[in-house]
């Protein structure tokens, strides 16, 4: 498991779409999972958890990727976190598709 924390500036939902975007075109086996968007009051929170196809694993690899603005004029907090592409039972041993598609978010912020 491979973990991205960062606090943006700017609007939620054109930073998440321009992420989503991103992770989908960087990868032709990439899909987009599932989606959450929910507000309350002037808060806003998106849940994405995308996956692709690890060519080092050979198997997919998920990505988390969590969105939370306070309020309009207040920083994001972005938190994106990586699973799978390990094949041991009980210890991770190969962890380098994880760390590549987290990469491939580090590349777009």
């Amino acid at each position: 498991m491979a973990k991205l924390e960062r606090i943006l500036t700017g609007d939620l939902y054109s930073t998440l779409h321009h992420l989503t975007s991103g992770i989908l075109d960087a990868s032709t086996s990439a899909t987009l999972e599932d989606a959450s968007d929910f507000h309350d009051g002037t808060a806003r929170c998106a849940v994405r958890v995308f996956e692709r196809y690890s060519w080092v694993g050979g198997n997919r690899v998920s990505l988390s990727l969590t969105l939370f603005q306070a309020a309009p004029d207040q920083p994001i907090h972005l938190s994106a976190i990586t699973s799978g592409g390990s094949q041991a039972i009980f210890t991770k041993i190969n962890t380098l598709g994880e760390s590549a598609f987290l990469d491939t978010l580090t590349q777009l912020l």
